[in-house]
């Protein structure tokens, strides 16, 4: 097997290398995970939410260690690697709560001797490609709810989060699910090709729009569950009449926070003229207050960028949008090895020919474009082939709702940003992808639904 070499994006410095998978590997793994799965679905549900509170409690008495693993290989400023883990388990929480009553056979009709029932059983096994961004998050998204259902799991983290990945499979093994039902696979693109060419049930793949793509491709005319969570190029209006410093510092957070690394990072402002200057300039000022530095260090906020290739696409952007007239307030180039790192970068006279406000940046840039009016600045915010999420800066939560109703967006969000809910679908419109995980439509899209007519003799 080719061996996976780990590094550390905040210096260089391998951490380990690993035995990877390959194309045997992977069907035999496929084959153990699809006769286990019949067993795991008829073990009580009751049984199955006591391993996911055995695996919860592994989470919090390993939660120090575990962070630091996060932190070592994606860069991820240890304070954001806490922050994740312990939103983990509110997650966790919820499908284990929601579950019972998500996915308890319904009666429909009954009269007359006939009944109407909708059953829903377990899709069978599934294959989640998972990202590294927020890998914790990410990953649980999809095993957590596939494996309460009744389902076996082919889980391949990333390549950049692979320890992350071998740990969630580690823990749940420790809590009692069955290593054949929580397969956990190593490598890259190669041996996630592998797992396509399995007979899964379900394919589950958070990340970029063309590897959604490819992913795609690979399973056209297979008559199976598709999802794709791709990126985003998510916008934010800040009407006339908004606070200009509380949306500055409530935005920066939202556009830089994870390193800006985030599917639904704040990627692109749009503020109103009669207040732009106040704005940019309280965003400037917050912005200069986030520290960058070792992301092992208690107080940094802005860690290393998890992938090098990311800082060419961050170059690029800042390039093109200069050479069209764009003014750079701050940051604007890489940083001095070692490692992969990216200043906070703001700019501003921006446009829409410019790549920075047309194309995922996933990184710390924003650029920030003056607006006339709603309707300039919804016409903007519709300017995209993605649609994740989207906000608006308002006092009037009106005018909020009439303007958010216009966005094309699977989330919104009035006076707030970069928040996700475990009570609420997480879904986009356009090249952000299809399908949705969390919420109890979440839950439910790991089953079948069966339909029984039932006549009493």
């Amino acid at each position: 097997m080719t061996p996976l070499a780990i590094h550390n994006p905040a210096n260089g410095q391998l951490i380990t290398t690993l035995p990877a998978d390959d194309a045997t590997s992977v069907a035999a793994k496929a084959a153990a995970a699809r006769a286990a799965q019949a067993q795991w679905a008829a073990v009580p549900l009751a049984r199955r939410q006591a391993c996911i509170e055995a695996f919860r409690a592994g989470v919090v008495r390993d939660l120090e260690s575990l962070a630091a693993t996060m932190t070592r290989e994606t860069g991820k400023p240890i304070r954001m690697s806490r922050n994740e883990l312990n939103g983990l388990l509110g997650r966790i929480d919820f499908f284990l709560k929601a579950v019972e009553s998500t996915t308890a056979t319904e009666t429909v009709y009954d009269d007359g001797g006939m009944k109407e029932q909708i059953q829903h059983t377990p899709l069978g096994l599934v294959a989640n490609i998972s990202a590294w961004n927020y890998p914790w998050f990410v990953g649980c998204n999809v095993i957590v709810p596939a494996l309460l259902t009744g389902n076996a799991v082919l889980y391949k983290p990333s390549e950049y989060a692979t320890l992350t990945g071998l740990e969630i499979a580690r823990l749940l093994h420790e809590a009692g699910v069955p290593k054949d039902v929580m397969t956990c696979l190593v490598g890259g693109g190669e041996v996630g090709a592998a797992l396509l060419a399995q007979q899964v049930d379900g394919v589950f793949f958070t990340g970029s729009v063309a590897t959604g793509q490819r992913i795609a491709q690979a399973v056209r005319g297979r008559f199976i569950k598709l999802q794709l969570e791709l990126g985003g190029k998510d916008p934010t209006y800040v009407c006339e009449d908004a606070d200009p410093k509380a949306a500055a510092e409530s935005l920066a957070d939202g556009a830089m926070y994870n390193t800006g690394q985030s599917c639904c990072s704040v990627e692109r402002i749009y503020v109103h003229e009669k207040i732009y200057d106040a704005f940019v300039s309280h965003f400037v000022k917050t912005v200069g207050t986030f520290k960058l530095g070792d992301p092992a260090s208690e107080d940094t906020y802005i860690g290393a960028i998890t992938r090098a290739q990311q800082l060419d696409v961050l170059d690029a952007q800042v390039a093109d949008a200069k050479a069209r007239g764009a003014v750079l307030l701050t940051g604007g180039a890489r940083m001095a090895g070692p490692g992969n790192w990216y200043p906070p970068t703001v700019l501003v006279n921006v446009d829409h020919s410019m790549a920075l406000m047309q194309e995922e940046s996933f990184g710390p840039i924003i650029g920030i474009q003056k607006v006339g009016n709603d309707a300039q600045a919804i016409a903007l915010m519709n300017d995209t082939r993605y649609g994740l999420t989207a906000g608006v800066y308002t006092p009037d939560e009106a005018r909020a709702r009439a303007l958010l109703a216009q966005v094309n967006a699977g989330s919104v969000y009035w006076n707030c940003c970069d928040r996700v809910s475990p009570r609420l679908p997480w879904s986009g419109y356009g090249d952000s992808g299809i399908g949705l995980t969390l919420s109890t439509y979440g839950i439910q899209t790991f089953c079948r639904t069966k339909a029984w007519h039932l006549r009493s003799a």
